[in-house]
């Protein structure tokens, strides 16, 4: 009964914009961390943000500032991610993923995944 379920994704054009949504079923975020990651084929999984449990902190990698932004509705259950001003490079697959710990916490810490979904920009 422990799961991430992820929603939007896609083809978008160059310069638009996109959103992400990651619902957990079972668990709550006072609890866990939300973190979401893509990765593009032949290329490494990286980290785009997270969001802290219990106090909801959010962390952004610095390569996404000023385009991307994540986000967090308690009331919904539910941790969001906006991205805009797309480019070909951002052309991944996208996951949230969820770990018993705080941001500050390696990789590793993230055990439970989200489906994942495509995010495809191109004209």
């Amino acid at each position: 009964q422990t799961q991430l379920v992820q929603s939007g994704g896609g083809l978008v054009q160059p310069g638009g914009s996109l959103s992400l949504s990651c619902a957990p079923s079972g668990f709550h975020l006072d609890d866990y961390s939300i973190a979401w990651f893509r990765q593009a084929p032949g290329n490494k999984r990286e980290r785009i943000s997270c969001v802290s449990r219990n106090d909801g902190l959010i962390s952004l990698e610095y390569r996404f500032k000023g385009r991307f932004s994540a986000s967090r509705d308690k009331s919904k259950n539910t941790v969001y991610l906006q991205m805009n001003s797309l480019t070909s490079g951002d052309t991944a697959v996208y996951y949230c993923a969820a770990a018993p710990s705080y941001c500050s916490g390696p990789d590793s810490e993230f055990r439970i995944w989200g489906q994942g979904t495509q995010v495809t920009v191109s004209s």
